[in-house]
């Protein structure tokens, strides 16, 4: 094989395909959409779901489950995994964590779990924290901050009707 042979038959361009332009191109008469029928008319066109007329897959199979595009992202981070990458008197904040690969990606709330033991006094700052995780960053002579940031979920005000 040379190397000029790659190439070879591979446009850059594909030319379009010129029908109703006579017999002899091989897409005259009928234009390649055969005869009659509801796809040989103008204006026709099809949904990618369309399967002849059987009942296309998309609603022959059941649907589940719901996916709520209100929702707000959440970082967990367990008062375990602080014990193991923060050293005694250090300041937990979104920032840090960050750093330390604790809290990945985009969220608007950070959120702070009480699964595992905490021995360190820390200052904590995040948006919401687990009743068991405030016990025990407080036990260990740690600080709880409350972040500014969205309400937590159930904890909205009543508006008041006059």
């Amino acid at each position: 094989m040379n190397l000029d042979d790659v190439h070879r038959g591979v446009h850059r361009n594909k030319r379009p395909k010129r029908v109703g332009r006579g017999i002899g191109s091989g897409h005259g008469k009928t234009s390649g959409r055969g005869h009659k029928g509801q796809a040989s008319r103008s204006g026709w066109s099809r949904k990618p779901s369309f399967e002849g007329g059987q009942m296309p897959l998309v609603r022959r199979i059941p649907k589940r489950g719901f996916h709520n595009r209100f929702a707000r992202s959440v970082a967990v981070v367990n008062v375990g995994q602080l014990e193991a990458r923060f050293s005694d008197g250090d300041e937990v904040t979104p920032e840090t964590l960050k750093q330390r690969n604790l809290a990945k990606g985009r969220y608007q709330v950070l959120k702070v779990l009480g699964d595992g033991e905490l021995k360190k006094r820390l200052k904590v700052a995040a948006h919401c924290f687990s009743r068991s995780a405030k016990q025990k960053i407080e036990q260990a002579g740690g600080e709880v901050v409350v972040l500014p940031g969205p309400a937590p979920v159930g904890k909205q005000k009543a508006k008041a009707t006059a």
